[in-house]
């Protein structure tokens, strides 16, 4: 990944601090400038602690407690290069943050820039399972 890091990575976490702190980490040891690491919960200045004490960051890392929703030029006054998130929930949907990383795509990304993950595939398969099926389907007979 280093290669692909240049000037500045947005770091956007959904609400997962184990996450926050990871990416923030793995983007800072391949080479970025600067990283920005969104998070909306208030665990965030205790991440912020963890990070301090593993690594110093001599202002290469900036942790905001806010939603991405919340955030405006102020807390991000740049253009990014790279945004690294971890929308996805379960079966790509639980957690709901794909509009987020849109909003942060369209709102802080440059212009040939670069979206990770930037796509999902999911698979399905239909099976059944007649006992769980006469239980959900049929239970109110």
């Amino acid at each position: 990944m280093s290669e692909l890091v240049s000037a500045a990575i947005f770091l956007f976490s959904a609400y997962s601090v184990t996450g926050t702190c990871i990416l923030s980490l793995f983007c800072l040891q391949a080479g970025a400038k600067k990283v920005y690491a969104v998070e909306g919960s208030e665990i965030m200045m205790e991440a912020k602690k963890v990070v301090d004490s593993l690594s110093p960051t001599s202002g290469k890392l900036f942790l905001l407690n806010k939603r991405v929703e919340e955030l405006s030029v102020v807390d991000i006054p740049e253009q990014v290069d790279i945004i690294v998130s971890e929308w996805m929930g379960y079966c790509l949907f639980y957690e709901g943050m794909l509009d987020s990383v849109l909003l942060a795509r369209d709102k802080w990304l440059k212009p040939g820039g670069m979206l990770y993950p930037s796509s999902a595939s999911l698979f399905l398969c239909p099976i059944t399972d007649e006992e769980v099926f006469q239980e959900r389907v049929f239970f109110l007979e």
